[in-house]
């Protein structure tokens, strides 16, 4: 391996950026003040277990690509302490992907005040290196979100898989075989109408899917407000509710304090880990008022502990296939 030449340093957060022309574009070796589980932390940027833009290989490194404004990058991800980690970039986008590290990793997740509920006081004790990532990238998070709307998780991940190898690039740097970096907006917006069908996303949703690639630059703009303008802008896209804003809010804005209202699972499984009974969103509220503004961080903590989910009431439902309709 050459020698490296620091460029920059945020000594904040002990973030040292240096480059490695032979090995990766950009370098980030990245030491935190406080426990950093990469697998926790950058796990609800993935849409399924074959996510093409996501990729954890046998040797405990996690892979991941997104495109920036500068262009697209594939990131590599690998633990080197219990508080550290080093990430390699590949690709246009690497300079700028390199200096948004920390806020990717969680470094702008205060939780100091928090205090989570006793039946997840033990998992928080575990796992003390969980954070809420932060990407910065609206679209990326939109999108997927979109195609989750009131549908079985596994034929949204399906579509998603579909839809970003079909129309997406390949991963630049010596990424996994099948890492793929998601199409731009423009390329999102000019997805045919044939291709939404083919992946199994009805018109409903294809509609909304293009409308936010259409005004993706003012919902990017979302990044720098406060987290209750942030998800107004996005609601003002007509298909995008108080749902699918919570989503994208937990992923692209690091908010630990959005709820996911409106989920068809949720209410009953928090009620059912909280109190032992099923409760509606209502309810839900009302249980985890106490713990703003870490509302998620509690529904993640409860879901990390694998809690008896509520029972089923009612038939399962089947998984709906638009591609033969």
């Amino acid at each position: 391996m050459t020698s490296t030449t620091p460029l920059t340093s945020a000594a904040s957060t002990g973030t040292d950026v240096t480059a490695r022309p032979a090995a990766a574009d950009v370098t980030v070796e990245h030491a935190s003040d406080r426990p950093l589980d990469l697998a926790l932390t950058l796990g609800p940027l993935r849409h399924g277990a074959y996510d093409p833009t996501f990729r954890r290989t046998p040797d405990g490194a996690v892979w991941r690509t997104t495109l920036v404004r500068t262009g697209p990058v594939t990131q590599r991800f690998v633990a080197t302490g219990p508080r550290s980690a080093v990430v390699q970039h590949w690709g246009p986008g690497s300079r700028e992907a390199a200096d948004a590290v920390p806020e990717l990793l969680g470094e702008g997740d205060d939780a100091s005040d928090f205090v989570p509920p006793p039946q997840a006081h033990d998992v928080a004790r575990r796992t003390p290196g969980l954070r809420m990532c932060r990407s910065g990238r609206v679209l990326e998070a939109l999108v997927p979100a979109v195609l989750e709307q009131k549908v079985q998780v596994v034929t949204a991940h399906r579509a998603w898989r579909w839809l970003v190898a079909r129309h997406g690039s390949p991963a630049p740097g010596p990424a996994p075989h099948g890492l793929t970096v998601v199409p731009s907006a423009r390329g999102w917006a000019a997805v045919p109408t044939w291709d939404w069908h083919r992946a199994g996303v009805d018109p409903r949703r294809a509609a909304t899917a293009v409308r936010c690639a259409q005004v993706a630059a003012r919902l990017e703009d979302a990044v720098g407000m406060p987290a209750d303008e942030a998800r107004a802008r996005l609601e003002k896209v007509p298909g995008v509710g108080v749902w699918t804003s919570a989503e994208v809010a937990q992923r692209a804005l690091g908010d630990a304090d959005a709820v996911s209202v409106g989920d068809f699972h949720l209410a009953a499984a928090v009620g059912w880990a909280l109190t032992g009974e099923r409760t509606d969103d209502e309810g839900m509220l009302r249980l985890l008022a106490p713990y703003a503004p870490h509302r998620h961080r509690v529904v993640r903590l409860l879901f990390l502990d694998r809690r008896p989910q509520a029972p089923r009431r009612g038939p399962r439902l089947s998984i709906a296939d638009y591609r033969a309709m």
